[in-house]
């Protein structure tokens, strides 16, 4: 039997997800505060559409296996947990939330009523980000000496007209909406992180949005590595870059392209990186693109999990870690 969904929010994101949904089982509710929105992505799916998230959770109970939270990050926690206590499975958008207690509160109300909580990461499922991960594990690199993350994307403000991103109390801030997966990659691929420095600017969105367009952040992880942190909305005109560059004992690698997806320079003694496949493309926003489109690998795998019980491919405690290295970050740039 395939496996049901429903999303809530349908907005640009949505469109991706209800697309994947619809390659690995069935799409039945849609939710939306704008009507129009929930009644057209319905329409194009067979669903059923709604305006309120509690009367869509009541109405398809019994009907509904899995609800997809598509919302603003600072819905993600009050609408999974009551898609969890009203009995579904729930696969959370990035970030998980936009406070360490409110990612505490999903884990803790999952377990309780014994249901799934998927985190997407998709960056991770990046060909070169896969074959990286993979060499650290198995020691290619030895001891990890630094790491330099760069993130330089462009958001005007025409990005945040009209919209709930930008605001502190519904998006967060940009490491939360433009640069989690990157953020999540230092966690899954270095490590946790011990000690944090950082300073932030608000430069050329004054009037726009309420938290910073520029970051430069200093790391101390737990296993000895060092690392920072360069971001920014401000690349003129277009994006520019998302590359990491690990320098370890046996070797260096740096994996770049506009969205991490190109490995761009390895000198690794006696190892080599080879006959990487090609990756997606990245998610489309109109006039901007966003991180790479590994959606489906994310869906693949919540199926897998649902029907065979395999390994869940990011953890909720994953998610959970993301959003507490980024509340670091900014309570280490002075935000209270």
């Amino acid at each position: 039997m395939a496996i049901r969904f429903g999303i809530i929010g349908c907005g640009r994101i949505a469109q991706r997800h209800a697309e994947h949904i619809t390659n690995n089982g069935q799409l039945v509710a849609c939710c939306d505060v704008v009507g129009e929105k929930a009644e057209a992505m319905a329409k194009e799916n067979g669903a059923v559409a709604f305006t309120d998230a509690g009367e869509m959770l009541r109405s398809m109970k019994g009907k509904m296996d899995v609800v997809a939270i598509c919302s603003p990050n600072g819905l993600h926690a009050q609408h999974s947990i009551a898609a969890l206590n009203a009995g579904f499975h729930v696969l959370c958008e990035k970030p998980m939330a936009i406070s360490v207690y409110d990612c505490g509160e999903m884990i803790k109300t999952a377990e309780r009523v014994n249901r799934r909580l998927f985190a997407i990461k998709q960056n991770r499922f990046n060909p070169p980000v896969e074959a990286v991960k993979k060499a650290i594990d198995e020691g290619v690199f030895g001891k990890l000496y630094s790491i330099q993350l760069s993130c330089f994307w462009n958001r005007n403000p025409q990005y945040y007209e009209n919209s709930w991103k930008g605001t502190m109390d519904m998006d967060g801030g940009t490491l939360f909406t433009q640069f989690s997966h990157f953020i999540d990659l230092l966690y899954w691929m270095i490590g946790d992180v011990k000690d944090v420095k950082a300073i932030t600017r608000n430069f050329a969105h004054q009037d726009t949005i309420d938290f910073e367009d520029t970051g430069v952040v200093i790391l101390e992880f737990y296993n000895g590595a060092i690392g920072t942190v360069n971001y920014t909305v401000n690349s003129h005109g277009k994006n520019m870059e998302g590359s990491l560059t690990i320098f370890g004992e046996k070797g260096t690698v740096k994996i770049g392209g506009q969205y991490l997806n190109e490995l761009e320079y390895q000198n690794i003694e006696g190892f080599v990186f080879k006959d990487l496949p090609a990756g997606n493309k990245a998610n489309e926003y109109g006039q901007y693109q966003g991180s790479m489109s590994n959606h489906d690998k994310v869906y693949e795998n919540l199926v897998d999990v649902l029907k065979h019980n395999a390994a869940i491919s990011t953890s909720a405690f994953e998610g959970l870690k993301t959003v507490e290295i980024i509340d670091r970050i900014y309570r280490a740039a002075g935000r209270p």
